[in-house]
């Protein structure tokens, strides 16, 4: 599947559309010919990942909550596709915002289901990796049912997911409604915010500064990297597919925190040091997906090697004003 590929769909909405993922999804879309409403209410999202498409035929930016009443009629439509992207998807994000997290899982997925239903659009949510939490199977297919704490620190994220995965399958089920579930493992890549708790971008900011790079615990925990371009592929085959069952997507170049962290150091160029602190509550062992039947049912495989993926990101981020590497220089505007 390449940029220029037609899709089946004429007009998309994509929820969470300003966000890191999002916008990537909004652009590849619009390089498809497909014409895309934006929805975001920018609470994680940032208006400037999307300010180069504002101008192309076809693209239009609806500051809307998704979780709010209101929102399938700020929604008007007709779609032929939803992706449900709005969510708190950062450690900082939904520590910051618990109770916006789990509305969006909720309210949100309720919404953007009723504008799919009202449109007889294909619906997909974007579910996680963490659904599995800290998995005691390894790597995890989408069979294993995880080993997740509900009440942790993390469960605002990891049960927003769960209950929303849940009530995807309900809607399919009762309503008919032509739904699928992406489970999406450690995507990075540019857009990302450079302090918002993820391993890539907090390594990279703080290589790029010449500061100790933090790494949690010993280091010895994984996680498996997937370049956002190969992450976007994948959703847009999984919405193609309509596939109801959920679907890994994600990297097989599994490696530690530790082995990350020197990674960026040697792409950077950086001087800095590896400092280690504590490792956050529930912060899962290993991560790794089982893409099996991604492969089968999809023919989908990441494509981008880890080296250029890094580079191409530690290129973005040097490419920033000095203000933004610093932490809280990258804040997303809150609404007011």
């Amino acid at each position: 599947m390449t940029g220029d590929t037609p899709f089946s769909w004429r007009r998309a909405l994509v929820t969470g559309g300003a966000g890191f993922l999002g916008s990537h999804l909004c652009e590849r879309l619009l390089d498809s010919n497909v014409e895309v409403d934006c929805a975001d209410n920018l609470a994680c999202g940032r208006r400037e990942n999307v300010a180069h498409l504002e101008d192309r035929p076809g693209f239009r930016y609806v500051h809307c909550d998704v979780s709010g009443p209101d929102c399938p009629r700020e929604l008007p439509g007709p779609y032929d596709l939803v992706l449900h992207f709005a969510c708190p998807a950062s450690p900082a994000d939904y520590l910051r915002l618990p109770l916006e997290t789990l509305d969006v899982g909720s309210l949100g997925t309720r919404n953007a289901l009723a504008v799919a239903e009202r449109d007889g659009a294909r619906f997909l949510l974007a579910s996680t990796s963490e659904v599995y939490g800290d998995p005691l199977v390894h790597p995890q297919h989408e069979g294993y049912w995880g080993n997740v704490n509900p009440v942790g620190p993390r469960s605002v994220y990891d049960e927003s997911k769960r209950f929303a995965e849940a009530l995807v399958t309900a809607h399919a089920g009762t309503r008919g409604t032509d739904a699928g579930i992406v489970r999406l493992f450690n995507t990075y890549g540019p857009r990302m915010r450079a302090h918002d708790g993820r391993a890539v971008p907090t390594f990279i900011s703080q290589a790029l500064a010449g500061e100790p790079l933090t790494v949690t615990g010993d280091g010895s925990q994984t996680r498996s990297l997937c370049y956002v371009d190969d992450t976007v592929d994948g959703i847009l085959r999984v919405a193609e597919s309509r596939s109801v069952r959920p679907v890994n997507i994600g990297g097989s170049d599994e490696i530690t925190v530790a082995e990350l962290a020197r990674r960026v150091v040697a792409l950077a160029g950086s001087r800095s040091p590896i400092a280690f602190v504590d490792r956050p509550v529930d912060d899962p062992g290993r991560r790794r997906p089982d893409t099996t039947l991604a492969r089968q049912l999809l023919g989908w495989s990441p494509q981008i090697p880890w080296e250029e993926g890094l580079k191409q990101t530690i290129a973005y981020f040097a490419a920033l004003p000095p203000r933004a590497l610093r932490p809280g220089g990258d804040s997303a505007p809150r609404q007011t």
